[in-house]
């Protein structure tokens, strides 16, 4: 399968991340902050420089990873001034990706409500009603912009976010009926904050056309304690469901990439490090 890592979970020196991509046999690029800013952000100069970098090295982009719309509330419209500060990132962010190459552009998604949807009593005394109404609207015109500038968007599931699983995910890419032009970035570590189980539910969520990208790392939640742990990969919650997940991404000829998220240190703060302890067994599943 095609393998990658988001660069700046080894280093926001992209050459340097680039060499240590290298000497892991690492070949796509997912860029997220390069230097000093995330991507988006970067100017004319900058951005031919990272390309430079880029073909230096032989990496192609797998995609360019802003968190757009994060941040954002139920209490968000279409059209005002944070919804619009998000989609001139977005702008910018599919213009960069033409310049470089990327066929995929991230977007994340407005902060989590926790209960979305109930019954039996319920819908009137638990659920947030109206909060899951509020972001088909928010996430349309950057859907419609994609179409328009002919990129692919992935919806990351993400901790805290109103799309936290491959459930809401496709929820979110039916209701909009953007199948064409959205897809899942699946990232089971996350996933497992709201308890969806890896494999085989979150594949058979996302295995027929949803799923885009994928973001790997280990972890150990603990919910009733709001604390979320980052494991040597192998350590973690999901180190059972790996080898299982990659066979079934094989037998579903998944042909999108694998990003590695580098977010593990041993408690030094060496994300470099961390990667270092990883790096192979991600690969042992995976390649």
């Amino acid at each position: 399968m095609k393998l990658g890592v988001i660069c700046d979970g080894i280093s926001r020196d992209l050459d340097h991340a680039l060499t240590v991509m290298s000497e892991f046999d690492l070949e796509y690029a997912e860029l997220q902050f390069v230097w000093d800013k995330e991507v988006g952000d970067h100017d004319v100069q900058e951005i031919a420089k990272i390309k430079d970098l880029l073909e230096k090295h032989n990496k192609p982009v797998s995609c360019l990873s802003r968190h757009i719309f994060a941040g954002m509330t139920t209490q968000n419209k279409p059209g005002d001034a944070d919804h619009v500060r998000h989609m001139e990132a977005l702008k910018r962010v599919i213009d960069m990706a033409h310049q470089l190459g990327s066929p995929l552009v991230r977007i994340m998604t407005s902060k989590k409500e926790q209960i979305l949807w109930g019954h039996h009593g319920a819908e009137k005394w638990n659920v947030a009603k109206g909060a899951w109404d509020s972001l088909p609207p928010l996430i349309a015109p950057a859907v419609e912009l994609a179409r328009a500038e002919g990129v692919q968007l992935v919806v990351e599931t993400g901790n805290g976010t109103m799309v936290n699983s491959n459930y809401t995910a496709c929820k979110l890419i039916d209701e909009l009926d953007a199948k064409d032009v959205l897809k899942v970035l699946w990232d089971p570590g996350n996933n497992c904050w709201c308890h969806e189980l890896a494999y085989p539910d979150g594949f058979e969520t996302v295995k027929d056309g949803y799923l885009g990208h994928l973001h790997i790392k280990d972890v150990l939640v603990d919910t009733p304690k709001a604390t979320l742990e980052v494991r040597e990969m192998g350590t973690g919650q999901l180190a059972p469901l790996f080898a299982p997940m990659a066979q079934a991404l094989r037998d579903n000829s998944y042909d999108g990439v694998i990003s590695f998220e580098s977010v593990y240190h041993t408690g030094d703060g060496d994300f470099e490090n961390g990667f270092r302890k990883c790096v192979d067994l991600f690969k042992t599943h995976f390649a």
